[in-house]
């Protein structure tokens, strides 16, 4: 049996876009794990307290099982030093199951399962990463509460942007796009042409 989880670990080891993808590990609900996930007790505006008494933000990340591009958010994305030791430094993150029935506290008090609260919050993609800002303890709703959301899967020079849109606060500055605009001037007049597909 372990030659065989070792045989499948390798063969999903597969090239994606002519870069090799990770191999990660599949948890009990279907969905691809991380061993830096946060085990809470989804109380999510304790979770964000605790985030920011650490000087630390937020992430709620919401997957399916078999989402093709939950696997490439996993297999691509997090694989990435730069952009698995960015989040580490500086977001708490919980993984929900779009279908799943664990409950939830949400920020304003109510009592929900996994599902529900992807319904309540408009969730309808996956993956959805939502950010949540460590100025916003205290905030009475998910709406107030989010600083910056993420419907779907983005590459990773996208994604690893979104996040540093959050933690450096330019979200309260501009929105995204010009932010992104700015991003690639900087980067422009380094000499920098970054990889972004």
């Amino acid at each position: 049996m372990l030659t065989r989880r070792i045989l499948m670990a390798t063969l999903a080891a597969t090239a994606v876009a002519g870069k090799w993808a990770v191999a990660t590990e599949m948890g009990d609900d279907g969905l691809h794990k991380q061993p830096w996930f946060l085990d809470s007790f989804l109380e999510l505006g304790d979770d964000l307290a605790h985030a920011a008494d650490q000087d630390r933000h937020l992430m709620i990340l919401f997957e399916q099982k078999g989402c093709p591009y939950c696997r490439e958010l996993h297999q691509v994305n997090f694989a990435r030093p730069e952009i698995a030791d960015y989040i580490k430094a500086n977001f708490d993150v919980i993984q929900l199951n779009l279908w799943g029935s664990r409950e939830v506290m949400d920020f304003d008090g109510e009592v929900l399962e996994e599902r529900d609260l992807a319904q309540k919050w408009g969730v309808n993609y996956t993956p959805t990463t939502l950010l949540f800002a460590a100025e916003a303890v205290g905030a009475q709703s998910a709406r107030d509460a989010e600083s910056f959301r993420l419907p779907g899967y983005l590459k990773p020079f996208h994604y690893l942007s979104s996040l540093e849109y959050v933690e450096t606060g330019e979200y309260r500055q501009q929105p995204f796009q010009r932010y992104l605009q700015d991003k690639f001037e900087a980067l422009e007049k380094q000499g920098i042409d970054p990889d972004v597909w």
